[in-house]
């Protein structure tokens, strides 16, 4: 029987790209590149061309990886490049310069992507993917999808708009959050992403990141509340000193992090649980190329 050929996913997001590389039915492993693609988006609505550039190598150097190992290569975009005037040049630049096809899913679709990658088939729960310029919410009840969203809100976006000042962070991410009113998800509700997976590094204070360990790290909500007071009160390298930050974070994390704590508070959420299984691994489901 002939083998499955080894499949690589490009994840193009605002604050990062990332690559999985996947084979007989698990990932290998996963690499990521903080490249802040959405940086500035907020205030000019278009991809700058520093961002551009910064985002266009680390694409073609992780699909230079995955091609040299036989992968056939998929890759799609988020927030920063759906919503940026410019998006579909960035896309093209990424066809010519790297000889990348990119896929740019639409919010709802994102959200589903998190869902199907998180949460195992038939168990009710959802997700919540918090990212740098979009946030994604997904439930299931009942075995059907109950609900799903994309909020215009993320880490990212909140610092450049913002900063760490909390009058302003409370305001905005209130007012991002009221499409959730009334919601009561069942199940266990997985965070995905970044700022999820700073805050179970920090939890179990890993100096470097473990997928095996981090998995289904719970997050309660008053351990969360206790994060954000942290983070907003303290400086950039106090912030650096913490075991398990991702340094590359640092400036990011208060706002993430009040964003997450303010979701659970909105769902009356106790606690989530970290995944690390997230959108690549739903866009693997969602496409049909598992």
């Amino acid at each position: 029987m002939m083998a499955k050929p080894m499949i690589a996913i490009l994840d193009i997001g605002s604050n990062s790209v990332r690559l999985m590389l996947w084979a007989d039915g698990k990932s290998l492993y996963k690499k990521i590149s903080t490249t802040r693609l959405g940086e500035g988006v907020r205030e000019s609505g278009r991809l700058s061309e520093a961002a551009m550039g910064r985002t266009l190598s680390a694409i073609d150097a992780l699909a230079r990886e995955a091609k040299s190992l036989g992968a056939h290569l998929f890759a799609f975009a988020t927030a920063a490049v759906r919503s940026a005037e410019n998006g579909s040049t960035f896309c093209t630049l990424v066809k010519n310069v790297c000889g990348v096809d990119v896929d740019v899913v639409s919010g709802e679709e994102e959200a589903l992507l998190g869902l199907f990658g998180a949460l195992p088939r038939g168990k009710d729960g959802g997700i919540i993917d918090i990212g740098g310029a979009s946030t994604e919410l997904c439930f299931r009840k009942g075995g059907k999808v109950s609900f799903r969203t994309s909020l215009p809100v993320g880490c990212v976006s909140l610092f450049d708009g913002c900063g760490d000042k909390i009058d302003a962070l409370e305001a905005e991410i209130d007012a991002a959050l009221s499409p959730l009113s009334g919601l009561c998800p069942e199940g266990k509700v997985y965070a995905i992403g970044g700022t999820a997976s700073t805050l179970a590094s920090v939890k179990l204070a890993l100096s470097a990141y473990d997928a095996s360990v981090l998995q289904d790290c719970p997050l309660g909500i008053g351990w969360m509340r206790e994060r954000a007071q942290q983070f907003l009160s303290a400086t950039r390298e106090e912030r650096e000193n913490v075991v398990g930050m991702d340094k590359s974070r640092a400036d990011i994390i208060a706002g993430g992090t009040l964003l997450l704590c303010k979701i659970m508070e909105k769902l009356h959420l106790p606690q989530v649980f970290f995944s690390d299984r997230d959108n690549m691994e739903g866009y693997l489901c969602m496409r049909g190329i598992q």
